[in-house]
């Protein structure tokens, strides 16, 4: 598949299909007329240059690529038959193969974009299966490229894995800048002060690192060399278990994004 596509984007008016629409207009992947998009309850007023329907199957009838944008729970009242075409499922959890099962097509992706998307700066990990030609890898490589950042992988449970970590997006670290916020103010810093010194603080942090694409664990041992007041707060945060807490953190992800592919 080269140039531009008919897509249609199963959960359009949720918030991540309605992202993925949007990057998909704004980088010029799909005419706004090429673009069908469902909706559940009342009709969004965003993308009036587009197509919106209550009706699944026809949204696939008319797209050469159907993105699959629900919740995982919510996938069983999605019974659309695709007829061969290109899927991309953007659930959390859902395997392959019950994928290529249900809708009656073998060229089938999982992808797991995260909360990012909506500012063009996802990750989005994804992976194909064995239907999956040239020409489709480099629609999708385009589809989540406009979102932000993305990689192919070469098995499932390396998307299982990421769901649980680069899929949570901005929550864990919005929980280190919660628990760092909290801690500011309880030393009688104000609230606007400690948000704006937190944020800066963290965005600051992933733009140096991605511009020095330095090893994060060079970076800390950089500050323990130096003795200072950074090693201080590193080796305590360590004592009291930050690494082990993250770890598992991770780990119980994991087995969450697994168990959710089992229950379907």
């Amino acid at each position: 598949m080269s140039g531009k596509a008919r897509i249609g984007i199963i959960g359009g008016a949720g918030w991540l299909g309605g992202s993925i629409a949007e990057a998909i207009l704004r980088t010029g992947l799909a005419d706004p007329d090429d673009l069908t998009l469902s909706y559940r309850r009342s009709r969004p007023d965003r993308f009036a240059a587009s197509h919106w329907t209550t009706d699944n199957q026809l949204l696939a009838d008319r797209s050469d690529v159907v993105i699959l944008s629900v919740r995982p729970e919510d996938w069983g009242s999605v019974p659309v038959m695709l007829e061969r075409k290109l899927l991309i499922s953007v659930m959390a959890g859902i395997r392959v193969s019950a994928l290529i099962e249900r809708h009656a097509t073998e060229r089938v992706v999982r992808a797991l974009p995260n909360a990012a998307a909506e500012v063009s700066y996802s990750y989005t990990p994804w992976m194909a299966s064995a239907g999956v030609d040239t020409d489709d890898r480099s629609l999708v490589r385009k589809i989540f490229g406009a979102c932000g950042v993305e990689d192919e992988v070469g098995i499932e449970t390396q998307i299982d894995y990421l769901t649980g970590m680069s899929g949570t997006g901005p929550a864990f670290p919005a929980l280190l800048a919660a628990a760092m916020m909290k801690h500011a103010i309880s030393q009688g810093l104000p609230g606007e002060i400690a948000r704006r010194a937190v944020l800066t603080m963290l965005t600051g942090t992933g733009r140096l690192l991605e511009r020095q694409q330095d090893d994060p664990a060079e970076i800390v041992n950089r500050f323990l060399e130096y003795r200072g007041v950074t090693a201080a707060g590193i080796e305590e945060m360590r004592a009291s278990g930050f690494d082990d807490a993250v770890s598992n953190g991770l780990s119980a992800a994991f087995k969450k994004s697994v168990s959710m592919g089992d229950a379907s």
